[in-house]
């Protein structure tokens, strides 16, 4: 059974720091492409940050410099440092695991975690 598991969200003044984790079992971790993707209230859901098993890693650019993606994958967790929040990034954040092979893709997700911004 597949399964993504995330934490670490919470209430935040701007400026602070939050570190997500996301807990995955169930699938070959070190073969997906992990990402995190948050959507905002009426907004659409968008890509925040994306790490394959090996390779670079991609931001989006309203978090770049801020926020820092990584994987360890004997754990099979993958992490999300945001530092420098700001209240737009208030949003529910959403772990991805993602696997395209010829015979077609895998997406995975978690339940997502509430992370606000606020004073």
């Amino acid at each position: 059974q597949v399964q993504l598991v995330e934490s670490g969200g919470g209430l935040v003044q701007p400026g602070g720091s939050l570190r997500l984790s996301c807990a995955a079992s169930g699938f070959t971790f070190s073969s997906y492409y992990m990402g995190w993707y948050r959507q905002a209230p009426g907004k659409q859901r968008e890509l925040v940050a994306g790490i394959p098993s090996g390779g670079r890693t991609n931001y989006a650019d309203s978090v770049k410099g801020r926020f820092a993606i990584s994987r360890d994958n004997p754990k099979n967790t993958v992490y999300l440092q945001m530092n420098s929040l700001k209240p737009e990034d208030t949003a529910v954040y959403y772990c991805n695991a993602h696997r395209a092979t010829p015979a077609g893709t895998n997406d995975y997700w978690g339940q997502g975690t509430q992370v606000t911004v606020s004073s």
